[in-house]
């Protein structure tokens, strides 16, 4: 087994892995406590999460712990590299947050969890996640993305024990709608099977490059996916951190404090927001705003 220990103190702004695991932006983490978004009150602390990578080459676990200032990690591989591109380690927040408007509920969000950073997950995992995720709480989320891995990933042994990585394309594809709903995914089952057929066959996930709005209309051509899940996938994966995908919460966050955003249709709306928000990085506000008012402000 490999471990290696990331200094934080030369991270801009500092950072916090439990906010940043546990804000609702990754499915494709857990807590090794299995505690995972069980209890505000049981947050925090020296929390082992894990994940999978298949970054250098062969699937491996990795597991990390934030500690006495850094960032302590075991792994099959030299998982470094990954975690600082995962865990997005070179953001400067203090820049983000002078980007950010000065009010008092974005002021209060990112003073409650300051050090939260966005993730960079793997596109098709976050694709995949985001499609289940449409009415369904955090705890089921999570449990889906589990049993994907437990019956269609490939088993990966790391300090004892089995584990399995997140299915690709192509084991996705070939599992049958029964077989996705016996997982409990319901009328999402075809859409995973689709959308994971079509990345098998080629059409491109990876839509870097193109301007926002149209890299947006670009992941709607997958199965299931509409404009919020999109904007959750380019923002939590695809480095489009200007995305604030208009969930629940963020439009009753417009009705409340920003009702002049409200423009009666989803790209209107959209771009009203991440005016207000800041711009660029309107979609780290949005981030920090969202898990402040889901965890009712109190932190």
């Amino acid at each position: 087994m490999e471990h290696g220990r990331i200094d934080l103190s030369d991270v801009p702004g500092g950072f916090d892995l439990q906010s940043t695991l546990e804000s609702g932006q990754s499915y494709l983490w857990w807590r090794a406590d299995g505690q995972d978004f069980a209890d505000d009150h049981l947050y925090g602390g020296e929390a082992w999460y894990l994940t999978t990578t298949r970054a250098l080459g062969e699937p491996a676990v990795i597991r990390v712990r934030q500690r006495d200032g850094a960032l302590e990690w075991q792994s099959s591989v030299d998982a470094e590299s990954v975690l600082r591109r995962r865990l997005r380690l070179d953001d400067d927040l203090d820049a983000i947050r002078a980007s950010a408007p000065p009010d008092d509920l974005v002021q209060r969000a990112y003073d409650t969890y300051w050090g939260m950073h966005l993730v960079r997950d793997p596109a098709f995992g976050s694709l995949i996640s985001f499609i289940c995720s449409a009415q369904m709480r955090v705890s089921r989320i999570h449990e889906m993305q589990q049993s994907l891995r437990e019956t269609f990933g490939t088993p990966v042994t790391f300090d004892g024990r089995t584990y399995h990585a997140y299915p690709t394309p192509a084991q996705l594809a070939a599992a049958t709608e029964d077989e996705l709903r016996e997982l409990s995914l319901g009328y999402r089952a075809p859409y995973v099977r689709k959308s994971a057929e079509l990345v098998e066959q080629g059409t491109p996930l990876d839509v870097r490059g193109q301007p926002y709005e149209q890299a947006r209309e670009s992941l709607t051509e997958f199965v299931g996916v509409g404009e919020k899940v999109a904007d959750c996938v380019l923002l939590f994966a695809l480095d489009y951190t200007q995305a604030v995908p208009l969930d629940t919460w963020i439009r009753k966050t417009i009705d409340e404090y920003y009702p002049g955003c409200e423009q009666g249709n989803y790209t209107d709306t959209s771009r009203a927001l991440r005016e207000a928000l800041g711009g660029e990085y309107a979609g780290y506000t949005q981030t920090y705003v969202f898990h402040f008012l889901r965890n009712a402000g109190d932190g």
